[in-house]
């Protein structure tokens, strides 16, 4: 049936009643812990029928360290029984690099009312992005904002936005956990245990990554 590549069990269907479709994006070299908090936290914060993970295929911004194949097999590891969220392969299908605008307008195509999801500090970066507006015209932004970070810069992005409307803010719990420090460690033969999913630690270890 003609669903989007990578989708897991998709068919196209009338709107959801349930709630809006959402999008993680993100490198997950590796996944840990805080992008599954961030993931559970979207879901019942913004009542979605479901989260996509988009792994991105290849970076913008910065180059990635490990193969998209073997981002995506984490992912999958990291995201194993959550619940309401599913991957995505469809970046890694369409190849080339991930700019949210492209996903957005796809995304656009196939859902009513999508919802991408990003940390406080990506949306200080966002009049960065590629279009930003025009990310905003086919997607909404969700913001998800933890304690104490300071709200200065992101009303200065909103400020700058021609659809600040488009973009809400939802709390999170802060969790110091950076995929860098990850892979430092998992370079040192050090235990992952707390950082990331047990799953996660485990194919790290098989497959001898961010070993120098």
């Amino acid at each position: 049936m003609g669903g989007p590549p990578g989708v897991s069990g998709y068919t196209r269907a009338a709107p959801s009643l349930s709630g809006p479709v959402g999008f993680l994006g993100g490198t997950f070299d590796p996944p840990h812990l805080g992008h599954v908090a961030l993931a559970r936290t979207a879901v019942e914060a913004l009542s979605l029928e479901r989260l996509l993970v988009m792994v991105v295929a290849v970076p913008p911004h910065k180059a990635a360290v490990t193969d998209a194949e073997i981002r995506f097999r984490l992912a999958t590891a990291a995201f194993e029984g959550v619940p309401r969220v599913e991957l995505s392969r469809y970046e890694i299908e369409r190849g080339g690099p991930s700019y949210t605008v492209e996903t957005a307008r796809w995304a656009r195509g196939e859902f009513e009312d999508p919802v991408w999801i990003v940390g406080a500090d990506e949306f200080a970066d966002f009049p960065t992005w590629r279009d930003p507006d025009g990310v905003l015209d086919n997607v909404r932004l969700a913001v998800a904002t933890r304690p104490g970070y300071g709200r200065a810069r992101l009303d200065e992005v909103l400020a700058g936005l021609r659809r600040p409307d488009r973009v809400t803010f939802f709390d999170l719990a802060p969790i110091p956990i950076s995929s860098r420090d990850i892979r430092v460690r998992a370079g040192r033969g050090e235990s992952l245990e707390g950082l990331v999913p047990p799953l996660v630690a485990s194919e790290i270890e098989a497959l001898g990554l961010y070993r120098a």
